[in-house]
């Protein structure tokens, strides 16, 4: 009898173990699931270089405008990295505009005065310099070095060739959309030509690239968020155009390109 008692007080109290066991065991659960839950809050604000990422930037740039530029001094001096250098490049190219095109100066006629006016200063000196106890002026010089020059002849006929063989594929009717969009930017050019000489044009086009990298690397995430919203647009709707007109065009033969 006293053996079935004492039996009866351990199974008791096993299950008393068991039964504390499992609620330990819920709250350490519930706890942990809760703690989880609380950094899963803490985690859920994302970074802004996540958020960045997530914008498509404009034409698939992966690179930091820095580099797609090239890197560099050319790079330094389209971003104002140094101001001095910069402001000076785009000085310097202003005064060659105002000097060529609003007071009509021209190249030839500014190339033979100043040759005119160093060789003068140069002679008068040379000569004068046994009369006036001076040391005659120390000419330098000057030569084009060949490798320099040879780099950037084969690098001009390697794009010269490129842009050849793509006018060459855009006049085969093989793409139309390259087609069209060649087309609308030659008109383009065109009417802008139409407007100005192509020496306003150059310095258009230079203070443009002066400007516009600067201003787009300080507003990158606006204007990349709102060039995504008008390319979404433009692909809209040349959807369209070319299901109506595009598609009903008669199309030239395709060939396999041949890769060298």
């Amino acid at each position: 009898m006293a053996d079935h008692i004492e039996e009866s007080k351990e199974k008791s109290e096993s299950l008393m173990d068991k039964i504390s066991d499992k609620i330990h065991g819920h709250d350490d659960s519930s706890s942990s699931s809760s703690s989880d839950s609380d950094n899963e809050k803490h985690e859920k604000p994302s970074s802004p270089s996540s958020v960045k990422s997530a914008i498509n930037r404009l034409f698939g740039r992966q690179k930091p405008v820095h580099k797609v530029l090239g890197g560099g001094k050319p790079a330094d001096v389209f971003l104002w990295r140094n101001k001095k250098i910069s402001a000076g490049v785009l000085g310097g190219a202003t005064a060659a505009w105002v000097l060529f095109e609003l007071l009509e100066y021209h190249l030839l006629t500014l190339v033979c005065h100043g040759l005119i006016l160093t060789l003068a200063i140069l002679f008068l000196w040379s000569n004068a310099s046994t009369f006036i106890n001076k040391s005659a002026p120390h000419i330098p010089v000057v030569s084009l070095p060949e490798k320099p020059v040879l780099e950037f002849v084969s690098a001009l006929r390697i794009q010269i060739n490129c842009a050849l063989s793509v006018l060459r594929d855009i006049a085969s009717g093989r793409d139309i959309k390259k087609f069209l969009s060649v087309i609308a930017g030659l008109w383009v050019l065109s009417i802008v030509g139409s407007w100005c000489n192509f020496m306003t044009l150059f310095y258009i086009a230079f203070v443009l690239l002066h400007t516009l990298p600067v201003l787009y690397e300080k507003y990158e995430d606006q204007v990349d968020s709102f060039g995504e919203k008008a390319m979404h647009e433009f692909k809209k709707q040349y959807a369209v155009f070319d299901a109506k007109v595009l598609s009903k065009i008669p199309r030239g033969p395709l060939k396999d390109k041949k890769f060298l």
